[in-house]
């Protein structure tokens, strides 16, 4: 697997978003260069679970699609002689 990297701008929001929970739910202010320091930790450590969660919960889609595709092309099937 590939490194999980975000742009800049993605990069930007997410620290953001670090910052303020910082302050807001631990009472703590978080420079940028530690709440950047604390994403790249997360996206290394952490991240390829929550990536691998969402590939499971795509694949989990694609399989419940695929089987109602299969019983869409059964009701369209006509009856014959031949029987499976």
């Amino acid at each position: 697997m590939s490194k999980i990297e975000f742009s800049e701008e993605e990069k930007k929001v997410i620290v953001r978003k670090i910052q303020l929970y910082f302050r807001e739910e631990l009472d703590q202010d978080l420079g940028q260069f530690d709440a950047e320091f604390l994403l790249d930790f997360f996206a290394e450590e952490v991240g390829a679970y929550f990536y691998n969660r969402g590939l499971y919960d795509a694949q989990a889609i694609l399989d419940k699609r695929m089987d109602s595709l299969g019983e869409a092309i059964y009701e369209l099937e006509k009856p014959t002689d031949f029987a499976r």
